[in-house]
């Protein structure tokens, strides 16, 4: 067991220091305070009222404080944002068999709420539950995960949704239609797409481990050890054997883990539709590839900044695939928009610039490619030191850490005390076929 954090000086209720130091402190303090103080004590009426026309009821609840107890130092708030807030409405004094004639009655249409997503402190809290780990495990547990990137910490806009709302009143009913927001996430953890992939990878082939009751049945192991009633090495054994033919049952059964998850069918080409985990993150693909076939290859595309395996739709990952984008012509000449390894792109006439981050693909227009084209010609012209009319491909330009020839796709740095000017032509193609080579990356 551990000590608890408490306050050294329990009279001491305020100290010195950042905001978020006195926060942390109050918290505490109050805490420490609330632990020592008498159970509260509250009331909670619940009515039944009976309608004379039909054999439904109506039922309303209150809940008053009769005595505040710890309440008056320390009220424990809910990390669930869709929970209540605050407490019951006061009921009027009544006794049974009270006649009640209503002024107005409401209905409005609901719909049921998937559970919240976890915060890292209703998380540990679930943790403690289930009775994995310790309190000096749970923060480098939450931890872990996010630097893995099984999951991510962030806020979530929600979505705009219409419900119905009926107002029965001096007995006429008025329908209405309103509008709520509702899926609003803070500060919640979400998994991410290599995360659920992991996941469902650990329970189709670790499904022990993965088990609730697994840690709390090697914990009581262990206390037994400690209380010399099992040998050591004979748990172990059990273990081990058991868990290696597992792990070897993986290796031979399992292809490589992608998490692969079919959409649909494309309504054009009838082909069918996946996504799935890629080598440089997730990706949709179309088609399936069929070895030594005629058959066309699939296409692949990219997941969107904000779209996921589990969520995306059918629609959605057809609108990747309509890339590259024909925007027209500038100067005689195509204008694209695509998506490479390094990002998306616009391309025209063999050039190829990046969109800025704020740029979407996917909405771009011509003008705004036009003035990204522009823009480009202008930084060239800025680094264009000169260019030789026997090859205009061979150019001197003035790069990040001084002038460098530039040949095709070989650049040179100039040597040192050689000026750009002095340079002939023959020199600079001299320098150019002496350069080494770039080596190729070896695949991974």
């Amino acid at each position: 067991a551990h000590e608890a954090i408490r306050p050294t000086y329990i009279d001491q209720e305020q100290i010195s220091g950042t905001a978020q130091e006195k926060k942390l402190y109050d918290l505490i303090w109050k805490r420490t305070l609330a632990s020592q103080m008498a159970d509260a004590e509250l009331e909670k009426t619940t009515l039944t009222i009976d309608i004379s026309t039909s054999s439904e009821k109506f039922v309303a609840t209150g809940e008053v404080i009769i005595f505040d107890g710890f309440l008056t130092v320390y009220l424990e708030s809910t990390d669930d944002d869709n929970g209540s807030q605050g407490g019951e409405a006061l009921i009027p004094p009544l006794k049974a068999k009270d006649v009640l004639i209503s002024k107005s009655i409401q209905a409005v249409q609901r719909f049921s709420q998937r559970p919240p997503r976890y915060t890292e402190a209703s998380l540990v809290k679930r943790l403690e539950e289930l009775g994995i780990g310790r309190p000096s495990t749970y923060a480098p547990t939450i931890t872990t995960i996010q630097n893995r990137n099984y999951v991510v910490k962030e806020d979530r806009q929600g979505m705009e949704r219409q419900f119905v709302q009926l107002d029965l009143s001096k007995g006429q009913i008025r329908e209405s239609v309103k509008t709520e927001v509702t899926g609003t996430e803070k500060s919640k953890l979400f998994p991410t797409d290599i995360g659920i992939v992991v996941t469902d990878f650990l329970l189709e082939y670790f499904e022990q481990i993965m088990d609730y009751n697994f840690t709390a049945k090697v914990e009581a192991e262990f206390d037994e050890i400690a209380e010399g009633k099992r040998v050591w090495s004979e748990v172990i054994d059990e273990f081990y054997h058991p868990f290696h033919q597992k792990i070897d049952n993986a290796l031979k059964n399992s292809e490589k883990t992608k998490g692969e998850r079919l959409l649909g069918t494309d309504p054009v080409s009838g082909k069918p539709v996946y996504v799935k985990i890629g080598r440089f993150g997730p990706i949709a693909q179309l088609g399936i590839a069929i070895p030594d076939s005629d058959e066309e290859k699939p296409q692949f595309a990219s997941l969107r900044s904000g779209q996921h395996l589990e969520t995306i739709t059918l629609d959605d990952a057809l609108d990747l695939f309509k890339m590259p984008r024909d925007l027209g012509e500038f100067e005689n000449k195509k204008v694209t928009i695509g998506i490479g390894r390094f990002g998306p792109y616009v391309r025209h006439n063999n050039l190829f610039v990046s969109l800025a981050k704020t740029d979407d693909p996917y909405t771009v227009d011509l003008e705004r490619a036009i003035e990204l084209i522009e823009q480009k010609r202008e930084k060239d012209r800025n680094s264009l030191i000169r260019v030789f009319e026997q090859d205009p491909e061979l150019k001197i330009l003035n790069g990040r850490w001084g002038p460098y020839l530039s040949y095709k796709k070989t650049n040179v740095r100039l040597p040192k005390g050689k000026k750009a000017e002095d340079l002939t032509f023959e020199e600079c193609i001299e320098l150019v076929s002496k350069a080494p080579s770039t080596p190729k990356r070896k695949k991974k």
